[in-house]
C-alpha cells in the first residue's frame, strides 16, 4: 500500500472535504470522503442490495449503489440485476420453459393438434430472446435508480485498513454487503477451469452447448441438465453421493426418477478425474466409478461444472477491517439484525452465515434492514419457513421441514406423514407416466397436528406452493388443511385431501376425482 502515500493522507481529506464532499476513484477503486456524504452504501447490486438501496431511498436517505461483476473465467459479464436476474432465476426459468414448450408440443398431437414434419429447437433463437429480456432488465434497474435518486456507481467497493483505521470511527452512514457467491470451480481437477463452464456461462452461450456433461447434484445442477434435455440435447449429470442435498430425501429421489424416464442420463457414484480436450475439439472426460473401483471415458461438447457456490468475500479487505467470516465457508458471520463484527457494516443475503441463497430472502432482509436503519421499524427478517421450488422437468415445490429433519428435531415417534400418489388431468390423454407425481405432509402428531413441512411434485409447483406457504405463516394445521375446499380440477387440490398416512401401511393411490 506503499504507492498511496502515506496513512494521514486519506485523513487530511476526509477532514478538509468533510463539509464539501468529494467522490474519488483511483485504479478502479472508489472513495467517498466528507462526513455526510451518504446515509447507507451498498457495495452489490444484486436484487437484495437493489431492494435495500430503493426501500432508503423511498424513506429519505442519501444511497450510493456500488456493483461491479468481475468476468467469469469464459470471460463471461453482464449489468446490474446480480445472479438471479443475469445468470439464475430469471434466465433459468425461460429455458426451463422453453423445455416445457417442447413436451407440450408432443402432448398436443395426443390432444388432437396436427404439427406436420419433425420438432426440432434452435438454440440461437431462444438464447437471444432469454438475453434480450435480461438486458432489458439490467436498463429497467438503472432506471429505477435513477429515479428514486440513488447513485449507481460501476465500480469495486473495496475496504483498506490505513481507511478504516484512521476514517471509519468519523462514518456516520452505514456501510451494507449484499455481493452474493459466485459458482465454484474444481480446480485440483486438471482441465475442469481451461474447459469447463459454469451457470455464470450457460444463459450467455450464443451456439449451443451440444452433448453436455453436468458434473453435480445441486438444484442448479439438476434444473441445468433437465432444460438441456428438454430441448433436446444429450445430458449427463454426474454425481458424487445424493441429489438435492439439504431437500427431502425422497422428493429429490422422485425427481431424479422423473429425469431418468424423461431422457437424462446419470452417472451416480462417480468423481471426474480429469478433462482433455481432443484434437477434434471434443472434451473427454476421465472419472472414477466409485461403485465398481474402475476407470471410464466418454466425450462431451460441454461440462458444467455445477459444484456449489462460494461467497464473494474475497476480495472485498473485510479481514482488514475485522469483519469475521465463517472459516470453512468464508461467509460473513451476521446476528439477527444483519449486523456483523463491526459496527455500522451489515451483510445479508447468500453471503451471509446460515443465511438461505434464495433471491426473495434477500430482497425481504434487505428491505427490512433499510426500515431499521432509518428508523421506521425493529422487525427482524424471518427465515423459518421459506418456501422454494425446483425447476426440473417434474417441478418440486415445498415448504418447511423435511421428513428427515422434522424426525431429527421431533423424533420418528412423534411426527405423522401423510401422503398421496396423484395423476395430474393433463397427464391422462396424453398418456404421461405420473409415477412421480406425489404429495407429502409432515405434521406434529397428536393434538392439532400442526403442519411442519409440505413437499409436491407436479406441474406448476411453485405456484402451487407459494400458495400453501402462507398457512405456515398462521401456524397451519392438518385440520386447516383438511377444511379447505379444494378447485376442482387441480393438482393443488390433491393436498386438501391427502388422508393416507405413513404409518398406516394404506395404498396412498389417489383413484377418482
Amino acid at each position: 500500500m506503499s504507492n498511496l502515500g502515506h496513512t494521514c493522507w486519506l485523513c487530511l481529506l476526509w477532514s478538509h472535504y468533510q463539509h464539501c464532499p468529494i467522490e474519488i476513484e483511483w485504479h478502479g477503486i472508489w472513495f467517498v470522503t466528507g462526513t455526510f456524504d451518504y446515509d447507507l452504501v451498498v457495495i452489490g447490486g444484486g436484487s437484495g442490495g437493489l431492494a435495500c438501496s430503493k426501500e432508503a431511498a423511498q424513506l429519505g436517505q442519501k444511497v450510493a449503489v456500488l456493483d461491479y461483476v468481475e468476468p467469469s473465467v469464459k470471460g463471461t459479464k453482464w449489468g446490474i440485476g446480480g445472479t438471479c436476474v443475469n445468470v439464475g432465476c430469471i434466465p433459468k426459468k425461460l429455458m426451463h420453459q422453453a423445455a416445457l414448450l417442447g413436451t407440450a408440443l408432443k402432448d398436443a398431437q395426443k390432444y388432437g393438434w396436427q404439427i406436420p414434419g419433425p420438432i426440432s429447437h434452435d438454440w440461437s433463437t431462444m438464447a437471444e430472446a432469454v438475453q434480450n429480456h435480461v438486458r432489458s432488465l439490467n436498463w429497467g434497474h438503472r432506471v429505477q435508480l435513477q429515479d428514486k435518486e440513488v447513485k449507481y456507481l460501476n465500480v469495486k467497493g473495496i475496504f483498506f485498513l490505513f481507511f478504516m483505521n484512521c476514517c471509519f470511527t468519523q462514518l456516520k452512514g452505514n456501510i451494507v454487503i449484499a455481493t452474493g457467491g459466485r459458482p465454484k470451480y474444481p480446480t485440483h481437477i486438471p482441465g475442469a477451469v481451461e474447459h469447463g463452464i459454469t451457470s455464470d456461462d450457460i444463459f450467455w452461450l450464443k451456439e449451443s452447448p451440444g452433448k453436455t456433461l453436468v458434473v453435480g447434484a445441486s438444484y442448479v445442477a439438476l434444473e441445468c441438465a433437465g432444460f438441456l434435455t428438454g430441448i433436446g440435447l444429450e445430458t449427463t449429470v454426474m454425481v458424487r453421493s445424493i441429489p438435492l442435498r439439504g431437500f427431502d430425501q425422497q422428493m429429490a429421489g422422485l425427481v431424479t426418477d422423473y429425469m431418468e424416464a424423461y431422457g437424462t442420463k446419470f452417472s451416480w457414484r462417480s468423481v471426474p478425474k480429469s478433462v482433455d480436450k481432443l484434437s477434434s475439439g471434443v472434451l473427454q472426460v476421465t472419472w472414477t466409478d466409485e461403485q465398481t473401483g474402475k476407470d471410464q471415458r466418454d466425450t462431451f461438447d460441454s461440462v458444467l461444472w455445477a459444484v456449489g457456490r462460494a461467497p464473494e468475500t474475497k476480495t472485498l479487505g473485510l479481514e482488514k477491517v475485522g469483519v469475521k467470516l465463517n472459516k470453512e465457508s468464508g461467509k460473513i458471520l451476521v446476528a439477527a439484525d444483519e449486523s456483523t463484527s463491526v459496527p455500522n457494516i451489515y451483510a445479508f443475503g447468500d453471503i451471509g452465515e446460515g443465511r438461505p441463497e434464495l433471491t426473495p430472502t434477500a430482497i425481504k432482509a434487505g428491505k427490512l434492514l433499510a426500515r431499521r436503519l432509518a428508523g421506521r421499524t425493529n422487525e427482524l427478517m424471518n427465515y423459518d419457513n421459506v418456501a422454494t421450488t425446483v425447476f426440473t422437468p417434474l417441478e418440486y415445490g415445498c415448504v418447511g421441514l423435511s421428513e428427515e429433519e422434522a424426525e431429527s428435531r421431533h423424533g420418528k415417534d412423534s411426527i405423522e406423514v401423510y401422503h398421496a400418489f396423484y395423476k395430474p388431468l393433463e397427464f391422462t390423454v396424453a398418456e404421461r407416466d405420473a409415477s412421480q407425481c406425489y404429495i407429502k405432509v409432515v405434521c406434529k402428531r397428536g393434538g392439532d397436528q400442526r403442519i411442519l413441512g409440505l413437499h409436491f411434485t407436479g406441474p406448476n409447483a411453485g405456484e402451487v406452493t407459494q400458495g400453501f406457504a402462507m398457512g405456515f405463516q398462521c401456524g397451519a394445521t392438518l385440520t386447516h388443511l383438511k377444511e379447505t375446499v379444494g378447485i376442482h380440477p387441480t393438482c393443488a387440490e390433491e393436498l386438501t385431501k391427502v388422508n393416507v398416512s405413513k404409518r398406516s401401511g394404506l395404498d396412498a393411490t389417489v383413484t377418482g376425482c
